[in-house]
């Protein structure tokens, strides 16, 4: 509702819902912008922006209904800038939400010449009766993970340490395509495949992937006295993990600290339900693995365990 030029954003929810609960969400793209500054790759970073809030509203059954930007930079580039939001539109296209509005900043003298700050703010609903928030998650229960595109947006300080130890050149030829193809994969946005699946599939819990990795994010989604367990075969890990594990020497239990590698949402679904749900999930294009089963907490043990 409303035209471009006013001070704020109308949009009106409609009467789809008995009891609607509005989630909201916000984040940043991280330090993939300063590759974005560096390789002169601003067109997917937008998507990045919008994948990082509108997943993580989705986690509690949210639909994501509209998304605001905030673009700030010491002096605008016309091109860069437009280049971002056309990616932030395109990120708003595949979540099935509107780009309401936003913010362009121009402060002289806050940022170095050619770099530039993003946020991004998304607001969903989800009806009350239907929210997810994983209490109903129990013992036997069965973890599925949906196929991240990359590392998404997060461990990127580590990233850009490991290529600058091992000397390579981003332009090398790496898996099909080229080293900066492949760490600037744009973030995988869930939306639209979660949302048709939550019609015929009980979803306990889901948790969005990002930094923390497995380890810190799954736990967030648990009740008392259960416990992760995540076979870390049991999904085939694009090469760019093997790639910096290699070359960064990296402990394992550290790289799923950091990246997904290769698990970009965790769905927690009962066993009765599990081929269901994979099957719903195929059909929808993602790329599901049954990584792992919910189990009674040993004493003194983590909450989630990749072994």
């Amino acid at each position: 509702m409303g035209s471009i030029g006013g001070f704020g954003a109308l949009f009106e929810v409609g009467n789809d819902y008995k009891n609607p609960v509005l989630v909201t969400g916000t984040d940043g793209v991280g330090t993939k912008l300063m590759l974005a500054f560096q390789l002169g790759r601003h067109d997917t970073v937008g998507q990045d922006l919008v994948a990082m809030s509108v997943n993580d509203i989705l986690v509690q059954g949210a639909k994501s209904l509209f998304f605001l930007d905030y673009f700030a930079c010491g002096k605008l580039d016309v091109d860069v800038a437009a280049r971002v939001v056309t990616g932030v539109a395109k990120g708003c296209e595949l979540a099935g939400c509107a780009l309401i509005g936003g913010e362009t900043a121009e402060m002289p003298g806050m940022y170095p010449e050619g770099e530039y700050d993003l946020a991004g703010f998304a607001v969903g609903v989800v009806e009350k009766d239907r929210i997810i928030d994983g209490t109903r998650i129990a013992q036997g229960d069965v973890i599925l993970g949906l196929a991240s595109s990359g590392p998404h947006s997060n461990g990127f300080s580590l990233i850009r340490k490991v290529v600058d130890v091992a000397g390579a050149d981003w332009s090398m030829p790496f898996d099909g395509a080229t080293l900066a193809d492949r760490v600037m994969e744009p973030t995988r946005i869930y939306v639209k495949s979660v949302l048709e699946v939550l019609k015929t599939v009980d979803i306990k819990g889901m948790a969005h992937i990002t930094g923390g990795g497995l380890i810190e994010n799954v736990p967030r989604v648990l009740p008392e006295g259960v416990q992760a367990r995540i076979d870390g075969k049991s999904w085939t890990r694009p090469a760019i993990f093997d790639w910096l594990e290699e070359k960064g020497n990296i402990d394992r239990h550290e790289m799923h600290r950091v990246f997904n590698n290769g698990i970009g949402m965790v769905v927690i679904v009962s066993a009765e339900e599990a081929e269901r749900a994979r099957a719903a999930f195929a059909a929808q294009g993602e790329t599901v693995f049954t990584i792992g089963t919910v189990e009674a907490l040993p004493e003194g043990e983590a909450r989630c365990v990749v072994c």
